[in-house]
Formats: C-alpha cells, sequence, structure tokens
C-alpha cells in the first residue's frame, strides 16, 4: 500500500492544479494540530502555575509557624493589658470615635483583608467613621474611594516582615495624639488553622480612664502617669491584634495556596486527557486518510 500510495503522490505532484502542498492537507488536520498545540501550551502553564502555588504554600507554612509561635506571649501581654479595662466600667462618652484597622499590605489570602473593610463599612452604615487609623495598604486600597476623607494616617510596608512591639508603639502615640474618646481596634481573631474570627476590641479614651475612680483606688495618680499608662496599654493591645493579624493571614494564604494546587492538579489532569483523546484522534484520522487513499487506487 505504501509504494502505491506513493506513486499516486507523484502522479499528482506532476499536476499543475495541485502542486500547492496545503491541498494534501485536510482543513481538519490543521485545525487539530492547532487545538494540540493550544492544548499543550496551557497544559504547560498550568504546570507552572502549579510549581509557583506549591513553593508559596510552603514558603507560608513557615511563616505560619513563626507566626504561631510570636502570637502566643503577645496574647498573654495584651489579654492582660485589656483586663483593667474590662474589670472595670468605663463611661463611653459619645464624643470622637477612633477606629483602627490592622491588614497588611501582601494579598493571596482568601478573604483576611475584604472581611476587616467589610466590617467598617457596616460601622460606617450605623455611625459615620469620622477617623481612621490604617494599617496596610489592601484595606486602605478598599475603603479609600468611600472613607477616604477619615483617614487619620495611613501605615505601608506592612507584612514583609514581623512586626515589632517599636511599630505597635508608634502607632499608640499617633492614636493618642488624635484626642478620641473611645477606639475600636478591627482585626482578624485567629482561631485556628482553618478559620479566624474579625473582631473589634473597644479601647476607652484618657479622659475615660481618668474619670474612673477605680484608678485611684490604691494612690494618688496624676495624668502624666496615666497617660504614660495609656500609651503602653494601647501599644499592647496593638501588638496583640497585629500578631492576631498575622497568624491569621498566613493561615488563610497557606490554605489558599493548598487549595490552588489541587485546583490546578485536577487541571492538569483533564488537559493531559483532553491532548491524548486529541492526539489519538488525530493519528487515526491521518491513518485512515492513508489507508483510504490507498484503497482509492485498487
Amino acid at each position: 500500500y505504501y509504494n502505491e500510495y506513493k506513486s499516486y503522490l507523484r502522479y499528482t505532484m506532476a499536476l499543475p492544479m495541485l502542486r500547492s502542498s496545503a491541498s494534501f492537507i485536510p482543513a481538519t488536520a490543521v485545525r487539530s494540530m492547532a487545538t494540540l498545540k493550544d492544548i499543550e501550551t496551557r497544559l504547560k502553564s498550568v504546570k507552572n502555575i502549579k510549581k509557583i502555588t506549591s513553593s508559596m504554600k510552603m514558603v507560608s507554612a513557615a511563616k505560619f509557624t513563626r507566626a504561631e509561635k510570636a502570637l502566643k506571649p503577645a496574647r498573654v501581654y495584651g489579654d492582660g493589658a485589656t483586663s483593667l479595662y474590662e474589670r472595670n466600667e468605663f463611661e463611653s462618652e459619645a464624643g470622637k470615635q477612633l477606629n483602627i484597622a490592622v491588614s497588611s499590605d501582601r494579598g493571596l489570602c482568601g478573604g483576611v483583608h475584604s472581611a476587616i473593610a467589610k466590617h467598617i463599612r457596616a460601622a460606617n452604615n450605623e455611625k459615620a467613621v469620622e477617623s481612621l487609623i490604617v494599617i496596610g495598604d489592601k484595606v486602605k486600597m478598599m475603603l479609600s474611594k468611600q472613607l477616604g476623607g477619615a483617614f487619620v494616617v495611613t501605615y505601608s510596608n506592612v507584612g514583609k516582615k514581623a512586626a515589632s512591639f517599636t511599630d505597635a508603639l508608634d502607632i499608640a502615640e499617633e492614636a493618642l495624639s488624635t484626642d478620641y474618646d473611645a477606639a475600636n481596634i478591627i482585626y482578624n481573631n485567629f482561631v485556628n488553622v482553618v478559620s479566624y474570627k474579625t473582631t473589634s476590641k473597644p479601647v476607652p479614651g484618657l479622659n475615660a480612664v481618668e474619670s474612673n475612680d477605680s484608678v485611684y483606688l490604691y494612690d494618688e495618680v496624676d495624668s502624666e502617669v496615666l497617660r504614660c499608662y495609656q500609651e503602653f496599654t494601647l501599644a499592647n493591645i496593638i501588638h496583640h491584634s497585629i500578631k492576631e493579624q498575622e497568624a491569621s493571614e498566613q493561615s488563610a494564604r497557606m490554605n489558599a495556596m493548598e487549595n490552588a494546587t489541587r485546583n490546578a492538579g485536577e487541571m492538569i489532569d483533564k488537559l493531559t486527557l483532553q491532548y491524548n483523546r486529541t492526539r489519538q484522534a488525530v493519528i487515526t484520522r491521518e491513518l485512515i486518510e492513508i489507508i483510504s487513499g490507498a484503497n482509492a487506487l485498487d
């Protein structure tokens, strides 16, 4: 059959009307070849994406281990700082309200940052947010259009390295300079590896602390000492909130990258199956055409 088909090709090549090589390649074969090339390119791209997400998952797992380790001492100091406010009733003055949103600059971590923005938007619908301190660019970009005029100060370059107590102290000094009557710290409270909870922690202002009689129960305290104590307490609470946010963010990013890696693996399996089926169909079609051409000469 091969020799007969070869002689048939030589005969057709001799005809002037059939000298174009395109006449010997069916349109279906051309489309199949292009489809194979497209599938191969997409398969290669998905494999590269899987390598990236798998690497990001391992990096996030290592960062989560460090963040969880750093959270334990910060939680002790944070709970100790809030114990004074929880055990004593402070008068909540209907004055200037300050909101502190804790996020970071890094994404690919699910709905960690959008949960903070959603909580602040809900609070703004109930009562207009007048003053807002934003930690991290993600929440800043989400709220800049609606609440950009309420920004007191924003902090960038958050999340590239672990936050220190010095960073929290700088934020506390900036917050106290606004002379707020009551403050709310909005952050994601770390629950476990697969879950977190968006929390708003109220902090009374300096005037509310000075007007409480429990502060002067054992000794007379002047206003300067109370201001220093309020600054140190607020810094501990902010530092604790940032550590909770870091642990929640790293766990969410680790889960997101794990899901992305699994989805990429499923897509690779589907594309591989599609590629093999298409390739087999092209080979079968070419064999049928060769055999049909050889039989036509008989």
